[in-house]
């Protein structure tokens, strides 16, 4: 079986248990008092669905990862596709690292936060998720970005030239 017809199984699997967790979470009763505020029922369900999507997701990619550099030994994508996945992938890369830079020296002067229940997070932590929301930020407009010039076929155009 190809790839890309896994991948696509892969993904409406995904999407479909996920638009059914989330259904069942907008939709199965908000009476479950916690403390002051009144939580989901299926607030659970959600996390485990978060927990699990991440840890599927980073198996995915290492297998393909490896079962792509299998495949591939020795052969130049860029000559067989016109796409030059090696400059991409170590573009992608590198805009990881930035962004994740970025994102550490904007949260640098952060301070302790201290919850309504009381619980206390080091200002090393408060820093740690500034740090990966600023990343996902860059990180979305570039794939914002990327998505947009790959559907205009603009990089088509210039590779058939």
């Amino acid at each position: 079986m190809k790839i890309q017809v896994i991948s696509k199984r892969v993904l409406a699997l995904c999407i479909a248990i996920i638009v059914v967790c989330f259904g069942a979470f907008l939709t199965i009763g908000y009476d479950n008092p916690v403390g002051d505020y009144n939580e989901p029922q299926l607030t659970e369900l959600i996390m485990w669905l978060m927990y699990l999507l991440v840890v599927v997701t980073a198996g995915l990619t290492v297998w393909s990862v490896i079962k792509s550099a299998r495949s591939n030994k020795g052969n130049d994508s860029a000559a067989a596709t016109g796409v030059p996945g090696g400059k991409i992938t170590m573009f992608t890369i590198l805009l990881l690292i930035v962004s994740l830079a970025v994102g550490l020296v904007t949260g640098l002067d952060e301070v302790p936060f201290t919850a309504a229940d009381g619980t206390v997070t080091t200002a090393g932590w408060v820093t740690v998720v500034d740090m990966f929301i600023g990343s996902i930020y860059i990180l979305t407009i570039a794939a914002v970005l990327a998505v947009a010039i790959s559907m205009s076929g603009i990089l088509t155009k210039s590779a058939s030239k």
